[in-house]
């Protein structure tokens, strides 16, 4: 490895060279030549296991000292696809095609991603002397000058309520969408985190970003890989989420940052810096973080961390930070009263759904039920909480934190509120399905259309009914009540001691999930009625519907999951019998 001893406290950029690389393949470490401009090479040595190894300078070893975590496998150059060869090259021609004095950049998580040997189709190309409307102009002209044509060309404009501070073009090569952004420099007033911008240099805009990580660039011009912070390199070698400046400065900044940390230090299983960690969980950028940055935002950052492969590390990062109601807000005068330590429990539920989806096996779950089950979870310990709104009517909490806390779209919240009113339903089922045994139920209101099922057909009634409310979600439904599960029992002080007895509440999932597939309802919300309500109307004699006539319609959907084999005909004379005898009655 190549380094300045001289240089080490320079500005200049730190390059990954990929042409200066030896060709034995070495192992971990940095499989790189780290090369400052303008300096003095130190020799470069190899140890029997092709190891690149070098003279370590004051600079290198302080930095070594501070890492604790394992060491991350680093590529030794980046590994460019057919397609990206082909969109940098037609890129590179329109530079010489103008005679343009510009350098390309690929920035931030594409380099990231690729060092790391993963794919990424995100390439954001920054320019340092021009607009990026104005780039792509160019090269829509010099694609034209060869006969190709253009694809999808669009300018979007700025955005500063959106966190979107600068004009970016698009356009389609060889089907990928490249934006094109011109490099800037940022500042920030007190009270705002919309910053005013300016053109700025490579290490300006690097200086700039949420984390060191973030800060790599990829010059197309030069094939090299560019180090401006001077350890965004070594950060990721060594698995550490770090700022570029100064963690609580560049939080005050944008207090976004805070989750963007959270998440890719979950997301990579990457280890938090000390002084970022304090910065976070300080008051001042709480404060910031509730009164600077949009709802939707925050909504947006949080669902990506439920969605993303750690979702239980990225909640506990948030719970020890002492973020969580920061982020997840609740409405004023909630009823129940919410105890503040609240959140411990919501994680650990979190928690155990996590352990429990892998256990059950995710192919159990698409990625929007297993987004919605993290969800449901989460919010387990709020589910019976609710709040006046401006017509004083009873919402449940949840509702609240999905659609003003989170800005999330209305389906989520109305799905987990569903998940959670069917538990107290479930619960009460599980037994019977359990042993296959008549159900008697008497806690749980089910409806008086449920009053002349015959107890023989009363369990596939009513999951059946259970069913037709959640649909798709009652696999979710099922794991969130197998965490309550037995209700006799103080399953809450269980979750949070971590007494999970998980490979219990599988066997339990399973053998419930069994039993309702037996009872051939597993897809039983499309079972089309046997009789409409044209039907019923003549069965009643009645010239208008009303709710009678969708009170019949549930009696005469609950005869037929009670008679999986009976037809039309039979249901309507089991209709006239009935409703005869009623008015026998009345």
């Amino acid at each position: 490895m190549r380094l300045s001893l001289s240089n080490a406290k320079a500005k200049a950029p730190l390059l990954l060279h990929s042409s200066s690389l030896p060709t034995a393949k070495p192992t971990l470490a940095f499989r790189s030549v780290l090369t400052p401009p303008n300096a003095t090479p130190l020799p470069l040595t190899k140890t029997p296991n092709n190891t690149l190894t070098f003279l370590p300078s004051p600079f290198l070893c302080c930095r070594a000292a501070m890492a604790t975590a394992a060491c991350v496998e680093v590529k030794e150059q980046i590994q460019l696809t057919e397609t990206e060869k082909k969109i940098f090259d037609r890129l590179l021609n329109t530079l010489r095609h103008f005679n343009l004095q510009t350098q390309l950049r690929v920035a931030g998580g594409w380099v990231r991603d690729k060092l790391l040997g993963k794919e990424c189709y995100d390439i954001d190309i920054a320019l340092d002397n021009m607009l990026g409307s104005e780039f792509v102009d160019k090269v829509q002209e010099y694609l034209s000058s060869t006969g190709e044509v253009p694809q999808g060309i669009a300018v979007i404009p700025s955005n500063p309520e959106q966190s979107k501070h600068l004009e970016t073009a698009r356009m389609r090569l060889f089907d990928l969408w490249i934006d094109f952004v011109n490099l800037r420099c940022e500042d920030y007033s007190e009270n705002s985190r919309i910053p005013t911008m300016k053109f700025g240099t490579g290490e300006e805009d690097a200086y700039r970003r949420d984390l060191t990580i973030n800060s790599l660039f990829y010059n197309v011009n030069t094939n090299l890989v560019e180090d401006f912070t001077k350890r965004g390199l070594e950060d990721l070698k060594f698995g550490r989420i770090v700022t570029p400046l100064p963690p609580k400065a560049t939080f005050l900044d944008d207090p976004l940052r805070v989750l963007r940390a959270i998440r890719f230090g979950a997301r990579f299983d990457f280890t938090l810096d000390e002084e970022l960690k304090k910065a976070a969980a300080c008051d001042d950028v709480k404060t910031a973080l509730a009164a600077k940055i949009s709802r939707e935002r925050i909504g947006t950052e949080i669902d990506l961390m439920i969605s993303g492969n750690q979702p239980v590390k990225a909640i506990n990062y948030i719970c020890d930070l002492t973020l969580f109601w920061v982020v997840f807000s609740l409405p004023p005068k909630v009823e129940p009263a919410v105890s503040e330590e609240c959140y411990r429990l919501s994680a650990a539920y979190l928690d155990a759904s996590w352990q429990l989806i892998q256990l059950i096996g995710c192919s159990n779950f698409d990625d929007e039920q297993r987004r919605l089950c993290l969800y449901s979870a989460l919010f387990l310990p709020l589910r019976s909480a609710t709040y006046k709104d401006r017509k004083d009517k009873m919402i449940p909490a949840v509702n609240y934190i999905f659609r003003d806390s989170l800005k999330r779209k209305a389906s989520d919240a109305d799905t987990v509120i569903s998940i959670h009113k069917s538990l107290e339903k479930f619960l009460s089922l599980i037994p019977s399905l359990l042993s296959n045994e008549d159900v008697q139920i008497t806690e749980v209101d089910w409806g008086k259309e449920f009053v002349d099922v015959p107890v023989t057909s009363k369990l596939r009634v009513l999951t059946g009914f259970l069913l037709r409310e959640i649909k798709d979600f009652w696999r979710v439904a099922l794991l969130m009540s197998t965490l309550l599960y037995p209700t006799d029992i103080d399953c809450s002080q269980d979750i949070i001691d971590r007494h999970f007895q998980l490979d219990k509440r599988k066997g339990i999932f399973e053998s419930v999930e069994n039993s309702i597939v037996k009872l051939g309802l597993e897809k039983v919300w499309d079972l089309k009625p046997l009789v409409n309500g044209k039907d019923i109307m003549n069965v009643l004699q009645l010239k208008v519907g009303g709710p009678l006539v969708r009170e019949w319609q549930q009696k005469a959907l609950s005869w037929q999951l009670a008679h999986p084999s009976g037809t039309a005909e039979e249901c309507i004379d089991w209709m006239k019998e009935s409703h005869s005898k009623r008015r026998k009655t009345e």
